[in-house]
């Protein structure tokens, strides 16, 4: 994605340009391209409805260069429109995306930027987040995967950001790159993304050894806690290495080494065979350092360049297999404050998470009520009893089965039979 053609890239694009701000990138080889198709499927053949919620989509399908112009349009669409009717409820984190979305690769979506004048909008509620981080125990309004998102987009499109506040809440110490005490990949990752960026503005713009010293020891304490969670090819988790990967890309060594390199391609194209990048959002944030790209290139001349000519075309459905699986199941939920309460329910075979949670609440809506908040991942977990999730007070909704916390959503995760569900009130 290209900046506004009103806003100075020259700088910036120098300094992309030089090979050492890009360490080593691990991509898809041309022979190894087709088994990324399906990953194009997903996001080609779902339906979308959700306006910013779906911006990940746009910004992929520009920066990687696939050229679906009717998809484009109607993403482009609906963002905006969303944009337009609720501009001021929107996260900081939801308006970078849409800019980065909406910016991407020189379009003339950038006059709607400029027009709404959401850049300087965005700055706004990056001061909010910074505002309320001073009054409220160092937590932003949201969290800092959005926060880094936001500093990314103001970065690039040239917003208004302070630098003292970048090296005063950016430090890899801070307590909010931490999720339950486990270090949180992608925040991280987006982290040092944005981390970047900021550096190489501030080489141009001649700023205080001290302070570049500073980004850059940030950035690089950042990608070695990212390496410290690889295990079998994947950094965090299935749905953190993408955007893992594109943070090692412009700060490590990590992918010199073809066996990193080969170890997580492996890993990611297993994944993607067994179909675990669904919904499309997952699928669109694997896909970029798949085709050796990061969010930073939107900025680029070569933004959406791709020599690669995929071969999209219709899956063909597989045969229906006769089944003698239980059309029912039977499992077990129970919601965990200071007390536990807990309920057994039938559901059909096939069920996801949120399926026992609806069935435990027509039970007894008293103890196992819930609200539900729709996002690109699917619905999220906001209430149970009345009590709401705060990122304020670090608290939210954790999922158990079998006193394991789940890796996957209430809408997506898929119970068994006998299984033992919690909800727990928990601290992050």
């Amino acid at each position: 994605m290209r900046p506004p053609r009103w806003l100075p890239l020259v700088g910036l694009l120098f300094f992309s340009l030089i090979p050492s701000q890009l360490c080593q990138i691990c991509k898809v080889s041309a022979t190894d391209s087709r088994r990324l198709e399906p990953l194009i499927n997903t996001m080609l053949k779902a339906r979308y409805t959700k306006g910013i919620q779906d911006a990940n989509v746009l910004l992929t399908l520009r920066l990687v260069g696939i050229k679906n112009q009717s998809l484009e349009q109607q993403l482009s669409q609906q963002i905006k429109e969303d944009i337009n009717s609720r501009e001021m409820e929107l996260t900081s984190g939801q308006l970078a995306l849409g800019i980065l979305a909406l910016g991407a690769c020189e379009n003339p979506d950038e006059e709607f930027i400029r027009g709404a004048h959401l850049v300087s909008k965005l700055g706004d509620k990056f001061q909010a987040e910074i505002q309320n981080m001073e009054t409220h125990d160092g937590n932003p309004l949201t969290n800092y995967y959005q926060l880094s998102l936001a500093l990314l987009a103001l970065c690039l499109f040239n917003g208004s950001y302070s630098i003292t506040d970048v090296t005063y809440y950016f430090t890899p110490e801070n307590k909010n790159y931490y999720f339950e005490d486990q270090f949180s990949v992608d925040t991280g990752a987006v982290a040092v993304l944005a981390l970047t960026c900021v550096q190489r503005n501030k080489m141009q713009k001649k700023t205080e050894a001290s302070t570049e010293d500073k980004i850059k020891n940030y950035t690089a304490t950042l990608a070695d806690k990212i390496q410290s969670e690889g295990k079998q090819g994947l950094l965090g988790n299935t749905f953190s290495t993408g955007e893992a990967m594109q943070a090692l890309f412009v700060s490590s060594d990590y992918y010199k080494s073809e066996t990193n390199c080969q170890e997580t391609l492996r890993t990611v194209f297993y994944n993607i065979s067994q179909k675990a990048f669904f919904p499309p959002i997952s699928a669109a944030q694997i896909l970029p350092a798949l085709m050796g790209k990061t969010y930073l290139d939107v900025t680029n001349s070569s933004c959406s360049h791709n020599p690669v000519k995929f071969n999209i075309s219709p899956e063909k459905p597989g045969a229906v297999m006769p089944t003698t699986a239980p059309l029912n199941i039977s499992v077990k939920y129970s919601v965990r404050i200071n007390e536990t309460s807990q309920t057994e329910v039938t559901v059909r075979n096939g069920s996801v998470f949120l399926d026992v949670m609806k069935a435990a609440q027509e039970k007894n809506e008293t103890l196992f009520r819930f609200t539900v908040e729709e996002t690109s991942w699917g619905p999220y977990v906001t209430s149970v009893q009345g009590i709401k999730a705060n990122t304020c007070d670090r608290t939210f909704w954790k999922l158990l089965s079998n006193g394991q916390p789940l890796g996957q959503g209430a809408g997506s995760y898929v119970v068994q039979n006998g299984e033992n569900l919690e909800v727990r009130w928990s601290n992050y």
